[in-house]
């Protein structure tokens, strides 16, 4: 495994439509391990494969306290509910903003061995699902926010906010 280096905005890579996996092998487990590597190293929640350069459908995802995860070709198939939360993002350095989220999620993909894979998730994890989905489709975090006085420069984080790091607030 290698940690490996995030694009920042404005690489026009972080601006494209991510193409599907077409199938799970050895080559794009790597890159997930590698991805999971990388989020773990640069102290974020999550990451898209975009952010790496790979123009491919994976996401990888660690909530505090938990096992880190990916996703193969993950897309959200019920949202619940309107919520406002806190996020930043690993390829948006040094800003935060807040942006409107689902209470509740429903993602389908596959898992790291290819089987496939039904997350219901709420809170945090449902953040986490909707920001790097997001960034398969081009889309980055300060793209949904409606009033542009809410999004701000972040100075000096500290220790405890770098858990929030890559879109996800508690």
């Amino acid at each position: 495994m290698a940690a490996l280096k995030v694009l920042t905005e404005p690489n026009p890579l972080l601006r494209k439509k991510a193409v599907r996996v077409p199938f799970i092998d050895k080559s794009t487990q790597k890159l997930a391990a590698d991805m999971v590597e990388t989020m773990q190293a640069e102290g974020g929640v999550g990451l898209a494969a975009p952010q790496i350069g790979k123009s491919l459908r994976i996401i990888v995802i660690q909530i505090p306290e938990e096992e880190p995860f990916a996703v193969f070709n993950p897309e959200i198939v019920k949202r619940v509910g309107e919520r406002e939360v806190t996020e930043a993002c690993l390829s948006i350095p040094g800003y935060e903003g807040l942006v409107s989220r689902s209470i509740s999620v429903i993602t389908k993909g596959f898992d790291y061995n290819g089987k496939p894979l039904r997350i219901k998730a709420e809170g945090l994890l449902a953040q986490a699902l909707e920001h790097e989905i997001d960034h398969l489709d081009g889309i980055l975090y300060p793209d949904r926010i409606e009033d542009k006085n809410k999004f701000f420069v972040v100075e000096n984080r500290d220790e405890e906010s770098l858990i929030t790091c890559d879109g996800n607030s508690p």
